[in-house]
């Protein structure tokens, strides 16, 4: 018969107290996330009423701030960017400006926005 001690145990089932300190510090709790995304809805309720509200010439601005901070928000916290290495952030904060610009080049080439 061969004895197993507590410690080799818990390590071989991953529930030492080192591994649940790392998974507790890599994410936010329930409530954090519940927070984020009733922010997130609130962001989405303003975007839609852009189409209600005539906000003239601030209207794409606005629309594209909204989308760049519910990016960051999404990135940061759901894709759990903000607790992982920040080469991974820059990754993504650069592709969004370069989607901004291109999308932002793209719509001054329609008559409409130039007027």
């Amino acid at each position: 018969m061969t004895m197993h001690t507590t410690e080799h145990t818990a390590a071989s089932h991953g529930d030492s107290a080192h591994g649940g300190a790392e998974h507790a510090e890599h994410g936010m709790s329930t409530r954090g996330y519940i927070n984020i995304a009733l922010i997130l809805a609130a962001i989405t309720a303003l975007e839609v009423s852009t189409y209600y509200v005539d906000f003239g010439p601030l209207f794409l601005p606005a629309l594209l701030i909204m989308m760049v901070v519910k990016f960051f928000m999404v990135v940061s916290y759901f894709m759990h960017l903000k607790f992982d290495n920040k080469l991974f952030s820059w990754m993504f904060y650069a592709g969004l400006f370069l989607a901004v610009g291109v999308y932002v080049a793209a719509l001054g080439t329609f008559h409409f926005f130039l007027r």
